[in-house]
C-alpha cells in the first residue's frame, strides 16, 4: 500500500505523542546523570561562537562584534540542518522493532530527529542573544523576515530529511556520504568567512551559490545583521521547497512501503 509524504506529515503533527515524547525521552536519559546537565547541549554553541570566532575574527582582521555573531547564527543553523540530514539516514533502521511491529508511518521518526536538532538550537539561544549584544549590525526588524525564513529552512529539511530517510534504509552508505557530502559543503557555506569574499560571477561565488546550504544560512542570519538577502536566494529556496517536495513525495509513495523489507 501505497504512502502519502504530506498525508503522513499531517498525521504525525495531528498525533505527536510517540515523536516527541520519546525524543523527550532520549535527552533526559542522555543528560540526567552529568552534574552539569543541560549546559553540554549549550556548551559547543559557546565554545563555538566565541572561542573558534574570537580566533578566526581575529585571524583575518574582523571586529569581534561583526564576526562572532555572524559565525554564531550560521552554525547554530547549519548544525540543525546537518544533524537532521545526517540522522535521518539511519533512523529508520535504528527504529526497525517499532517499524516491523506495525508502526510503519515514517515521518514519525523523520519527525523524531528533527525535534532532537531542534532541541540543541533551542539550547544554544542563550549565546546567540548574547552574540547579538555584541553585535554591531543587529536589527530588531530582521526578525520580521528572518522568523519566516526559518520555517522556510524547516520545510526545506522536511523533504530532504524523507528522501535521505528512505535512501538511508537501502543502502547504508547513504549515511557516510551524507557525512561527507556535508562536511564539504561546510567549506563552501559562509560560517567562517563572508559571502562578500566569493562574490557573484566569480568561479568560487558560483560554487558556493550552487550550495543549498548558503540560501538556508544567509536567509536567516541577513536580515539579523542589517544585511540585504539576494533575490536569487528567495528564488533558490522556492524552487528546493516546491521542487524538494514534489520529488520526496514521488519517492516516499513509491519506495516506503518496502522500507520494512529493507530493514
Amino acid at each position: 500500500m501505497s504512502r502519502s509524504l504530506i498525508g503522513d506529515y499531517i498525521d504525525s503533527f495531528r498525533n505527536p505523542g510517540f515523536w516527541t515524547y520519546s525524543t523527550w525521552l532520549e535527552l533526559v536519559t542522555k543528560y540526567r546523570r552529568s552534574r552539569l546537565g543541560l549546559f553540554w547541549a549549550l556548551c559547543p554553541a559557546v565554545i563555538y561562537m566565541f572561542g573558534v570566532g574570537g580566533f578566526f575574527g581575529h585571524l583575518q582582521g574582523h571586529e569581534p562584534g561583526m564576526f562572532i555573531p555572524h559565525l554564531g547564527i550560521g552554525y547554530v543553523v547549519f548544525r540543525l540542518i546537518t544533524i537532521s540530514l545526517s540522522e535521518c539516514t539511519t533512523t529508520l533502521p535504528g527504529h526497525s522493532s517499532f517499524i516491523l511491529d506495525g508502526r510503519v508511518r515514517l515521518t514519525d521518526y523523520i519527525l523524531r530527529v528533527v525535534a532532537k536538532a531542534m532541541f540543541y538550537f533551542v539550547m544554544a539561544l542563550p549565546a546567540i542573544v548574547v552574540a547579538l549584544i555584541i553585535s554591531s549590525t543587529f536589527r530588531w526588524e530582521g526578525l520580521i523576515i528572518a522568523i519566516p525564513c526559518f520555517f522556510l529552512v524547516l520545510l526545506n529539511i522536511g523533504w530532504m530529511g524523507a528522501i535521505v530517510a528512505v535512501l538511508g534504509a537501502r543502502l547504508q552508505d547513504v549515511h557516510e556520504l551524507i557525512g561527507s557530502i556535508l562536511m564539504f559543503a561546510f567549506l563552501f557555506t559562509p560560517i567562517i568567512w563572508f559571502g562578500s569574499q566569493a562574490p557573484l560571477g566569480t568561479v568560487r561565488g558560483t560554487i558556493a551559490r550552487i550550495n543549498p546550504l548558503y540560501h538556508m544560512v544567509e536567509s536567516v542570519r541577513a536580515p539579523l545583521l542589517g544585511e540585504p538577502i539576494a533575490n536569487s536566494t528567495f528564488l533558490y529556496l522556492t524552487l528546493m521547497l516546491l521542487g524538494g517536495w514534489l520529488i520526496a513525495s514521488i519517492v516516499y509513495r513509491r519506495y516506503a512501503r518496502f522500507v520494512p523489507v529493507w530493514i
